[in-house]
């Protein structure tokens, strides 16, 4: 409500636009969460973009994920939404200004053929097709005023 649908929606599903960082004292700050204990709060994420985390998971691609997959491995990715995102992104190739109109639906896999270099072939998920239309639905209502 403070800050508007249009804007909420550019900070949660654009590239290079972050929300407003977190206070070092807010409860939301990960310096809160007992995962985070013995990190110093000042090396924590006050806040990202779907750019910071294209940047934290393209290495895993290529240092850990893709050397598995060249090696006959089937891999499993459980991730937050948004890692997947920068997964799909970084995979695909999706232009900046065109992440802004993708969406992952919750707990749905999504499977992909790559060629022999890790290309995509094709991509798609397993599952009801209309129970991936409701999971996308409800993906794209997030952020919007009730």
């Amino acid at each position: 409500k403070k800050y508007g649908e249009k804007q909420v929606h550019i900070w949660r599903r654009s590239y290079d636009v972050a929300p407003p960082q977190l206070e070092l004292k807010d409860i939301r700050h990960p310096s809160f969460d007992a995962k985070y204990h013995d990190l110093k709060s000042s090396i924590l994420p006050r806040g990202e973009c779907l750019k910071d985390t294209v940047n934290r998971v393209s290495p895993l691609w290529d240092d850990l994920i893709a050397p598995k997959i060249m090696l006959g491995q089937k891999i499993l990715i459980v991730a937050h939404g948004n890692s997947l995102r920068a997964l799909v992104k970084y995979l695909d190739k999706v232009l900046d200004k065109d992440i802004i109109k993708l969406n992952i639906p919750t707990g749905m896999p999504l499977v992909y053929e790559l060629d022999i270099k890790l290309n995509p072939l094709n991509h798609y998920y397993l599952g009801d097709s209309i129970e991936i239309e409701k999971r996308l639905a409800r993906i794209k209502e997030q952020g919007k005023s009730n």
